[in-house]
């Protein structure tokens, strides 16, 4: 994200770099550790290659994930949080402890 095209409002400045749901889980699973590929879309139910390659990439461009390539064949690659990523791990937490609460006590 070019630091000229933000917006005036925080807010909407941290929706614009996790605003999909996709986005939210890759954090979730980052934030445990490093994954590969392969790892995190076994993980993310539903999320198709295409769309884990392009979030990944769209998080790389914005400073929040790692993708580190070890020259082997085959070609091994690691993706994990920066330390902005990381920063972010509050959000999630607070977004978990939520979600328990609202299940906790939702009644249908």
């Amino acid at each position: 994200m070019e630091h000229k095209n933000l917006p005036n409002c925080p807010v909407v400045t941290t929706l614009q770099l996790i605003s999909n749901k996709w986005k939210i889980l890759i954090l979730r699973d980052l934030m445990i550790g490093t994954k590969r590929f392969h790892e995190l879309k076994s993980s993310i139910q539903g999320i198709s290659q295409k769309v884990l390659t392009a979030n990944l990439r769209s998080m790389e461009e914005d400073g929040l994930v790692h993708r580190e390539v070890y020259p082997v064949v085959p070609p091994k690659v690691e993706y994990s949080l920066t330390l902005l990523g990381q920063s972010l791990e509050p959000i999630i937490q607070a977004m978990y402890i939520w979600g328990e609460k609202y299940k906790k006590n939702i009644q249908y």
